[in-house]
């Protein structure tokens, strides 16, 4: 029988802004926003918080303890080895990956990434490979099967840091699905990077859950197509940033095992 275990990956010391899981949002912080929305989706069966070691995440520890959220502890750096540690003493055989830089997370998004690997029989399945929903909605599906493949086999940094790139850059080993919107709009940028994506944030919520705590991507649309001004808060901002920096930790790996070869 399925058994769906989400994994929302959240540590304190982002480069970009640090601290943003506890930014305020409405009175509470948005990592418990983004717990609130994830909660709602009807797919899942568990939630589990992953956050580092480093003395920097007690907070998140505490604070999922205060909510009712599992919270697993791993390496800071190896997020694909947190990941993988946080699910081996559950009963998946569904894996969602969710960051936590993502508090207007759509749940019905979730449900519906996690029926289209069902359906489809795919290894990994993802909104986020074709681009087509807004930069904040990603959800990502894999078998537990998948999850452990790539855990043992994945070696560049990129593939630790970020998880999933092994799964999707192997479609001769892994069969991936790519979920897409019928209408493209891939850009709205509703992920939280920098301050500026925090005002967006921070105005929808402000905005949309005082009248319909359970607001979702419709809803969002509606209201930042309404009110251009909110659109152009963050516009600019380059999409992947993280996985681009990533891949030159990849790059310099390399060059760095050349260089150690004896001739």
């Amino acid at each position: 029988m399925a058994y769906v275990v989400a994994v929302l990956q959240v540590r304190m010391s982002s480069s970009r802004l640090p601290g943003k899981a506890f930014l305020p949002l409405l009175g509470e912080p948005m990592l418990c926003r983004q717990i609130e929305r994830v909660r709602q989706a009807r797919s899942l069966d568990e939630l589990i918080v992953a956050t580092s070691s480093a003395s920097s995440d007690d907070v998140i520890a505490a604070e999922c303890s205060r909510v009712g959220v599992k919270c697993s502890r791993g390496s800071l750096d190896d997020v694909l080895d947190r990941i993988h540690d946080a699910v081996a003493p559950t009963t998946a055989t569904t894996v969602v990956r969710l960051t936590g830089d993502c508090p207007l997370i759509c749940p019905d998004i979730i449900d519906a990434v996690v029926a289209f690997r069902e359906a489809g029989g795919y290894d990994y399945a993802s909104n986020a490979l074709e681009r087509t929903f807004p930069d904040g909605l990603d959800v990502e599906a894999m078998t537990r099967d998948a999850l452990e493949i790539s855990w043992a086999q994945a070696r560049l940094p990129s593939e630790r840091e970020h998880v999933t790139p092994y799964l999707w850059k192997h479609p001769e080993l892994f069969r991936v699905g790519s979920y897409r919107c019928a209408v493209d709009y891939s850009a709205h940028r509703w992920t939280v990077d920098e301050s500026v994506d925090y005002a967006l944030v921070s105005a929808i919520f402000g905005r949309l859950y005082p009248r319909n705590p359970r607001f979702r991507m419709a809803d969002m649309l509606q209201l930042v197509q309404s009110e251009p001004a909110l659109q152009r808060l963050n516009a600019g901002i380059i999409r992947n940033a993280g996985y681009l920096k990533s891949l030159e930790k990849d790059t310099a790996s390399a060059v760095a095992g050349s260089n150690g070869k004896s001739s």
